[in-house]
């Protein structure tokens, strides 16, 4: 495969996945402003922001932090290169760039995905149906994993797709997670507190980890052990455990097709080991932040191995 090939195919469903991870973060600010007052809530969607990394971009246009402005801002203003339709519009054109190594399924799924998502984003969102264009957002991109993981053959192409969506799953996770416990707590005297509980409670529901959460902890709601499901709990899709478990079988299997390991094989397999060592008790001594801000680091560290490994500038 060519390395500009593998290079669409690899941020097709980067951004794919960073589309529908930026509506679940969308949607933990909108939870959680709700249960604030207005300036609280202005700063949480300033962290929203923060975290996104639109900081200069936003206030180049605005100068305060308003939840449906930075909800537009994110998800539609054509000022933001980021934003979500953007992102969309990104990985449709990567689809048409690689169209000759994805099946007419995927192919379709990504273009009526961009179809939709344009008509549905052709107006200002309102806070009245914000709920539907999150929905519609997670609803799409999901379509679009589903056409991938039911036609398309397991060969290279798949392994950088699925490569590239756990890359994303995993440093989005990480983001959300970050938000709420360093941007979105307003103090440390909050710490376990009910306010502390409902934020993790809002988290959970963001990544869909609510009611499996709950089933697994029959209904207990602990702030450390919710943490520890969403970092160490290999059977949670979203947690950062299961995202680099299957990173780990995509990038051996590129290994095994190319006939050698690489540079982001042995990051990789570290990264694995320092979070199979890892307990909550450790990460929360020495900081969930400063955890989470190591992962990041380290888990783009292996997203730039990939792209020079396996050659995407060529």
């Amino acid at each position: 495969m060519l390395g500009r090939t593998a290079n669409s195919i690899f941020w097709l469903y980067r951004y794919m996945e960073r589309a529908e991870n930026t509506a679940r973060l969308l949607e933990a600010g909108f939870r959680m402003a709700l249960t604030r007052g207005v300036d609280a809530a202005n700063e949480e969607w300033r962290s929203v922001i923060t975290t996104l990394g639109h900081t200069t971009t936003y206030e180049a246009q605005y100068s305060e932090y308003s939840g449906i402005q930075v909800c537009n801002f994110v998800l539609r203003d054509s000022a933001n290169s980021l934003s979500v339709f953007a992102m969309i519009e990104h990985a449709r054109s990567n689809a048409r760039l690689s169209r000759t190594s994805i099946t007419a399924e995927v192919w379709e799924a990504i273009n009526e995905c961009w179809m939709r998502l344009k008509d549905v984003l052709a107006r200002p969102v309102r806070e009245a149906n914000l709920g539907d264009v999150l929905a519609a957002i997670r609803r799409e991109t999901t379509l679009v994993r589903g056409a991938t993981y039911g036609s398309m053959l397991r060969n290279d192409i798949y392994h950088f797709a699925r490569a590239g969506t756990f890359i994303e799953r995993a440093d989005n996770t990480a983001r959300i997670l970050d938000v709420k416990y360093y941007l979105l707590l307003p103090s440390l005297a909050y710490v376990g507190s009910s306010l502390d509980s409902g934020q993790w409670d809002t988290v959970l529901r963001s990544l869909s980890a609510e009611r499996a959460y709950r089933w697994l902890n029959a209904g207990r709601m602990d702030p450390r052990g919710m943490a520890e499901f969403l970092i160490l709990d290999h059977r949670f899709p979203r947690g950062l455990a299961f995202c680099y478990a299957e990173l780990g079988l995509h990038i051996a299997s590129l290994a095994r097709l190319h006939g050698h390991e690489s540079q982001c094989n042995t990051l990789l397999s570290a990264a694995e080991a320092r979070m199979e060592a890892a307990t909550i008790e450790g990460i929360f001594d020495s900081g969930l932040h400063e955890f989470l801000v190591g992962f990041i680091a380290g888990n783009q560290a292996i997203a730039d191995a990939i792209a020079l490994d396996y050659r995407f500038t060529e």
